[in-house]
């Protein structure tokens, strides 16, 4: 996305999969705190899920928590865009074509009109069709009536795992949101452990166009106040009992920042 090269290779959601994880392995990185929206969630709660010892908190805003059970549940306005984005050639044609995710979707996602020098901005990596390959996948893998099977199972995984960890999280939403809806919030502060919510006030789905200053300073003091204590269990060889060995660290250069 945004300036990464666009080859010509598939894009499915267990492919950015093995590229993040590929990328955090290749940079070493430890101890990793996601900041995480829309598909990057979905990427961001799935490596959490394998690598909990790695991470140390989780941000999230208009997140993919669930897989959506049936088409009925969309606006109707976006039901129809959405279904014609899964739709063989004619999505193809909307997207990479008539570049409509850019020029439609993107501004209809906020409540503030976007400017046209923030419009030149999201425009300038996707200027060719045949850089418009990565945003024609992601609707088709949004998981929507039981496909596709793989990104379901993934979702399903996750959302299990999300409501038994006992990492720090925090959800960002807005009024009236698209993803994360009042609905969506309710269930998240009653089935989420050691969760921080802020009402970044009116927001549809980009909520960091719509209120970006309220969310950076917000994710800044949760981050400040995530622990640092790293703890470790050891076995005392007098007495056959576990005790905690505890230590303070700081951040370091090769901490993951999101």
């Amino acid at each position: 996305m945004g300036k990464s090269d666009k080859p010509d290779i598939e894009y499915r959601f267990f492919d950015h999969a093995e590229y993040l994880e590929g990328f955090i392995d290749e940079m070493g990185l430890r101890n990793i705190t996601l900041v995480v929206h829309d598909w990057g969630s979905a990427l961001g709660f799935h490596f959490a899920m394998r690598h909990e010892s790695n991470v140390k908190g989780l941000a999230f805003m208009e997140a993919i928590l669930l897989p959506v059970p049936s088409w009925e549940m969309f606006d109707p306005d976006l039901k129809a865009i959405f279904q014609g984005f899964r739709t063989p050639d004619v999505g193809w044609d909307m997207i990479v074509n008539k570049n409509m995710f850019v020029e439609q979707v993107l501004p209809q996602a906020t409540v503030r009109k976007l400017r046209e020098e923030e419009m030149r901005h999201y425009r300038e990596p996707f200027r060719e069709p045949s850089s418009r390959k990565p945003l024609w996948r992601w609707p088709n893998e949004l998981p929507i009536e039981g496909e596709p099977a793989n990104v379901v199972e993934a979702v399903e995984n996750y959302n299990q795992w999300l409501q038994q960890t006992d990492l720090p999280k925090l959800l960002f939403y807005g009024h009236p949101g698209v993803i994360i809806t009042a609905p969506v919030v309710e269930w998240c502060k009653q089935n989420l452990k050691q969760l921080k919510t802020v009402d970044i006030g009116r927001g549809l789905h980009y909520l960091q166009e719509d209120n970006p200053h309220l969310i950076g300073a917000e994710l800044a003091n949760w981050y400040k106040s995530l622990s640092r204590v790293r703890s470790a269990t050891v076995t005392s060889p007098n007495k056959g009992m576990e005790v905690r060995s505890v230590s303070l660290k700081r951040p370091s250069s090769q901490e993951g920042r999101g």
